[in-house]
């Protein structure tokens, strides 16, 4: 046991601290607390590799708009014209259904759209469809549609919805 006044803590101490936190995932990016004079334990730091190359694409894309529709989108300033919930959906039946949704609301010249994946919270980390949603709207199909995105309001769902800004759709030129 560590002695009141004794600043350095001793091997025993240490290896119980970091099986006491060797499982624990920071929040909001916060360093993990490490005791002193002991650096990350190998399973951590390949724990941190590990979620480095699986981290899906930005949750925000604002490329093609300027600052103060970013910012109303932000907000959740636009109306929502439509809403897709893939609660309860496999990734093949949300990924379909993503695809159609997003299409069929182009084509009815929607200009804001709201998708729920859900938290999907677990102690691996976000839920599939969560992870899988950002990766399916850089698809080119889905891209090419796609003017902006943000993550959702807590009133329109938080962490677990986005909200999407279509793509204008040209008039069709008469000849």
């Amino acid at each position: 046991m560590v002695k009141v006044n004794d600043p350095v803590p001793g091997r025993d101490d240490r290896l119980l601290w970091r099986n006491a936190v060797q499982s624990v995932t920071p929040l909001r990016r916060r360093a993990a607390a490490v005791a002193p004079g002991s650096g990350p334990t190998p399973r951590a730091t390949e724990a941190r590799q590990t979620r480095r190359q699986v981290q899906p694409p930005a949750l925000d894309r604002f490329s093609g708009i300027d600052r103060a529709n970013a910012e109303r989108l932000k907000r959740g300033l636009y109306r929502i014209e439509a809403r897709l919930d893939l609660h309860g959906k496999t990734q093949a039946e949300a990924h379909h259904a993503l695809a159609v949704f997003i299409h069929r609301s182009s084509e009815a010249g929607r200009r804001c759209v709201l998708v729920i994946t859900g938290r999907g919270l677990s102690p691996k980390g976000p839920g599939v469809l969560k992870s899988a949603v950002p990766l399916w709207l850089e698809e080119v199909e889905l891209r090419r549609q796609i003017l902006a995105l943000a993550p959702a309001q807590p009133r329109d769902g938080g962490a677990g919805a986005l909200y999407l800004l279509l793509r204008r759709r040209r008039a069709e030129r008469s000849r």
